[in-house]
């Protein structure tokens, strides 16, 4: 066997308390990483807050209800707002750092040729993250809205009509939620690279689960987006291609090790 793939970094035991004690420390250092981002994206909260209002802003005027007025309950809630899109600006602009603490918590548990893997893992986490995020914002929330506009632009018989007063925070939140829950499932095959990577998959296993995946990704789309057939698709549909890229590079990977993937319980997941 390599000298260099023998055992884990150290072949450091860790008991379950220890595993907190690194749990916290890695939290408590990814929350040191935010806290100056959020206050660097609190300086800019004007323009972002006009960057998460400008999805509402398209989806009207392609239904016709006109420019949306941004209605408040208390005189705290302004406040409130800003604050909330420059955490979540924040948390984005953070994403490198906290997916490296997510690797530090992992690393010491994987072999060497895998510990060399976390440039890469940053890097498309960090990517995937954004991508899916920038989906959410550009495509899902302005044809979602606007579907739901449409209803709501409709007279009815009697000559009545619905009049659109959007709560900053419902609204906000609703935003975040969605930003948040697009960037996390475009972790995919991030994930399923990671698995294979670390010899606990193969890729025949993934193909297998596949039709389960469908499964858990529609029930995936249903709870997070709105309670329309095509907003739900346009997550559904992502998150299958995503998985089904997960399964080629786990292909590829093993591939490159020059097996076929049946074993998957070997401890190194490389030839001897």
């Amino acid at each position: 066997m390599s000298a260099d793939v023998t055992t884990p970094e150290d072949d450091v035991e860790m008991g379950f308390w220890d595993h907190l004690r690194e749990l916290r420390t890695r939290l408590v250092r990814a929350v040191y990483g935010i806290v100056p981002c959020v206050i660097f994206c609190w300086s800019y909260r004007l323009q972002l807050m006009d960057l998460m209002l400008a999805p509402l802003k398209k989806a009207t005027a392609m239904s016709g209800a006109g420019d949306p007025a941004i209605n408040y309950a208390n005189p705290m809630e302004p406040f409130v707002a800003y604050m909330q899109v420059a955490i979540v600006a924040g948390i984005l602009l953070a994403t490198p750092w906290i997916f490296y603490q997510v690797w530090a918590f992992i690393a010491p548990g994987l072999y060497r040729r895998e510990r060399r893997m976390a440039i890469p893992f940053v890097l498309a986490s960090t990517l995937f993250f954004a991508g899916g995020s920038i989906f959410g914002y550009l495509v899902v929330f302005p044809f979602g809205l606007g579907t739901f506009f449409e209803f709501a632009s409709e007279q009815l018989p009697s000559g009545m009509r619905f009049e659109n007063e959007i709560m900053i925070d419902e609204y906000l939140g609703f935003a975040t939620r969605m930003l948040l829950a697009f960037g996390v499932v475009f972790e995919v095959p991030v994930v399923v690279t990671f698995l294979a990577i670390a010899n606990l998959v193969t890729w025949q296993t993934l193909l297998k689960f596949s039709r389960w995946w469908i499964v858990i990704a529609s029930i995936i789309s249903a709870v997070l987006t709105p309670p329309d057939v095509a907003s739900q698709m346009m997550m559904m549909i992502p998150l299958v291609v995503l998985y089904m890229l997960g399964v080629l590079i786990a292909f590829l990977v093993q591939k490159a090790r020059g097996t076929d993937g049946g074993d998957a319980s070997d401890p190194d997941g490389y030839e001897r």
